[in-house]
């Protein structure tokens, strides 16, 4: 899990450091010396600040996350998010440069007129490891006399306090009287080993090897399996059949192997990859190369191919499909500017982020990625509690097609290769919307280091429409605007890059929106149209978007671990079913519109198939509001969506993938709350021969009424490749959304009343 660094005096005074070789004495500083001129452009720029000038204005328009700074050459006054600053050295042009004092950006932006960071004065009990508590992790772990060289570690995270003192922390500021402890999982070769660290007391705790389970995929690794196919002999030779002479052309993918209860051959104990490839002919794209048909399985503690499958060979499609825009010609576009001009309505205080009536802590786990915790919403001066934690649980990306290099691939995205590590840097204008604020993380890498993201999730502000509108006849237009806050995260496993936004609505609505782009993954086959001989047969598990080239169907299945508390732990799952019944009641009609309500008790009953024709709510049975119905929020697992909703996994009941996986086949499961429950995969899925998730979690049917309770979402498509999405997929969407349901007396929107 990440720590964050905001504002660097030292990198500033690095970045000052630099600039001040250009430097060149003139301006006098207002109270008396003369100042140290540096270049606006490179101060700034070093700076992390976007710096645009308007011509027409003659002005400078200077940005940095919550600071928004107007300031005209020669003039001593700046204006930084709409109020007016003193400037000590006003901004200087010489030779159609502009030039600033090496003081100006401690002057500005740290002038105290922008809020969007404040300092945390009492530490939140669910911060992630420092780069400092990872280093002392890995060295106390080291220090233990089980502790072997070349031990690489899977995980090092917070183990998190107690959930009752964490929320007492959260809404009375009580600290929690516990030291600050941390989850380390080790890989010794292919054994897991799981330890737990005192922090503060600097021992270890705990030390447990983990029986019949295979650790995560590496970064590692990935250099491993690309070293030995460049390296075998064996594997060149295999290549020439496919008209390749050079293997260093060719680029690997290490995925895992399933269980297939030994049909495939493999022997349970190794640590093994698949490995499959693709020729770079050097477009940018060899994704769009697949060297179909061949399949390595390597060995990753030996190091060495253990076993090649071959099929038929096809040959490699050789045609360049750049996706990157170098071969074509796009219109350039006009700006579009969002502008805050007087600063963000969030502050960011430590890892808690404030917003409009919400607050909830924020931090990135190196599997799951974002985990947001304490949520909580302030009605009318009384912070009301809807979810302890949210995040991600899991996701899997099955495919249909049975051929050789295709049909053990079901990615476990999160639990085999570990999302939070594969965080993509966000690029501000394209990735998110200029006013977006980019958080820097620092998680554990392979080798146990601190490892910094930059720019690893995006907090932004957005108009999404009218909240509310009316108009009456010949009176004014009543309305307001929407205002939506977005936490975005990107994560790109491979091939495909996935989008999730959280989005915190002002009316006490979540969004979730999980969005996949990137490049399809490909099958190399014969036809070149649809009217070849071959297409009927090419095409059976797929479509053919490419000469040569089927995008094989496929889904992307996501489930999401939703620990809500509705206004605190007593919770139960209640069904509200609308149905047409007879009308009783006399006249006319016929029918009426009712709703049959009643109570989901159990677990095993809990799991079900989502009809989004019906309601589903996590109810607090011991709150009301003022008519007295119970507070709810209502779970919605799939909230629209252009491919098809995956309804569940498309394979038969027979496959060994529904022995180890139960989470792809219902949109809904409610659990018992139990700390350790946190993977609807389970914790070390990779090879993994049963169910130890959410299909082990539900056996014991615990009782849900009166219960602190969990929440789990799966949602997601069914991916019918289409020509459009070739060479580059633009993103497709799926939602879910967590809407409050007689949780408020009123419009939560309209505002507290006047007193």
């Amino acid at each position: 899990m990440g720590s964050r660094s905001f504002f660097s005096p030292r990198k500033t005074t690095l970045a000052l450091a630099v600039a001040l070789c250009c430097t060149w004495q003139s301006p006098a500083f207002a109270h008396g010396g003369e100042a140290h001129m540096v270049p606006m452009d490179k101060t700034l720029e070093d700076f992390g600040a976007d710096v645009q000038w308007d011509d027409y204005a003659q002005i400078f328009t200077l940005i940095k996350d919550g600071a928004y700074v107007k300031v005209k050459p020669g003039a001593k006054t700046a204006i930084v998010n709409g109020k007016p600053l003193t400037l000590q050295v006003p901004v200087v042009m010489k030779e159609n440069k502009a030039w600033v004092s090496d003081t100006f950006i401690n002057d500005v932006f740290q002038s105290g007129l922008d809020q969007t960071f404040q300092v945390e004065k009492k530490p939140h009990p669910l911060n992630s490891l420092t780069a400092d508590e990872i280093r002392a992790a890995v060295e106390i772990v080291k220090a233990a006399p089980d502790f072997k060289p070349n031990t690489r570690f899977t995980e090092i995270s917070l183990r998190e306090p107690d959930k009752t003192a964490v929320w007492d922390f959260a809404l009375t500021g009580k600290a929690v009287d516990a030291p600050r402890e941390a989850n380390v999982i080790m890989l010794d070769g292919k054994h897991v080993i799981e330890g737990m660290v005192d922090l503060q007391n600097k021992k270890v705790t705990s030390w447990q090897p983990v029986k019949d389970a295979h650790g995560m995929v590496l970064l590692d690794d990935f250099v491993t399996v690309q070293n030995v196919i460049d390296n075998s002999s064996e594997f060149a030779q295999v290549l020439k059949k496919h008209g390749i002479n050079d293997p260093k052309k060719v680029i690997t993918t290490p995925l895992t192997v399933g269980y297939f209860d030994g049909k495939d051959g493999l022997k349970q104990d190794a640590r093994l990859l698949k490995v499959i490839s693709y020729l770079d002919v050097g477009d940018g794209n060899y994704w769009a190369h697949p060297i179909e048909n061949l399949v390595a399985v390597v060995d990753i503690e030996q190091k060495k191919i253990i076993k090649i499958e071959e099929g038929p060979v096809i040959p490699v499609p050789l045609t360049p499909r750049p996706y990157d825009g170098r071969d074509r010609v796009k219109p350039a576009l006009k700006p579009l500017e969002i502008v805050e001009p007087e600063g963000k309505n969030y502050t960011i205080t430590g890892d808690m982020i404030h917003w409009q009536n919400w607050d909830f802590h924020l931090r990135l786990n190196s599997r799951v990625g974002p985990i947001l915790s304490t949520v909580t919403y302030n009605d009318n001066g009384k912070k009301r509690k809807i979810m302890y934690e949210g995040s991600l649980g899991g996701m899997i990306v099955p495919y249909g097609d049975p051929d050789t290099g295709w049909y053990f691939k079901a990615y476990l995205d999160s639990g085999d290769y570990g999302m939070g590590t594969l965080t993509s840097p966000i690029v501000r204008g394209k990735d998110a919307p200029s006013n977006a604020v980019l958080l820097d993380e620092t998680i554990a890498d392979y080798a146990g280091a601190p490892m910094d993201i930059p720019r690893a999730i995006a907090v932004f502000e957005r108009y999404a429409g009218p909240e509310y509108k009316h108009q009456e006849l010949g009176k004014p237009n009543v309305s307001t605007e929407r205002r939506e806050l977005v936490i975005r995260w990107i994560s790109t496993v491979g091939n495909y890059d996935y989008i999730f936004d959280w989005i915190f609505h002002e009316n006490g609505t979540i969004g979730i929106d999980a969005g996949a782009t990137g490049i399809e993954a490909v099958k190399g086959v014969k036809a070149k149209t649809m009217h070849d001989p071959s297409a009927k047969d090419d095409t059976r598990y797929g479509t053919l978007i490419d000469h040569n080239i089927v995008g094989t169907t496929h889904q992307h299945i996501y489930n999401f671990r939703l620990d809500l508390d509705v206004d605190g732990e007593n919770n139960r799952l209640v069904a509200m079913d609308p149905e047409v019944k007879p009308n009783t009641a006399g006249g006319p009609r016929t029918s009426t519109m009712q709703v049959n309500q009643y109570t989901i008790d159990s677990e095993q009953q809990a799991a079900q198939k989502f009809d989004p024709g019906t309601i589903r709510l996590l109810s607090n049975t011991n709150k009301e509001n003022r008519m007295g119905n119970p507070v709810s929020y209502q779970i919605i697992p799939y909230a629209g969506g252009t491919h098809p909703v995956a309804t569940g996994a498309k394979f038969a009941p027979d496959e060994w993938i529904y022995h180890r996986l139960s989470f792809m086949d219902k949109q809904l499961w409610v659990t018992r709350y139990h700390p350790n429950e946190r993977f609807p995969e389970g914790k070390y899925p990779n090879r993994s021969t049963h169910d130890t998730g959410l299909g082990l979690y539900s056996k014991d049917n615990e009782s849900l009424d009166s219960h602190d309770d969990v929440v789990w979402i799966t949602t997601g498509t069914t991916h019918v490749a289409r020509a459009e999405e070739w060479p580059i997929m633009p993103t497709e969407w799926v939602h879910a959304l967590l809407k409050p349901w007689n949780f408020f007396d009123e419009t939560p929107t309209l505002g507290e009343k006047q007193k």
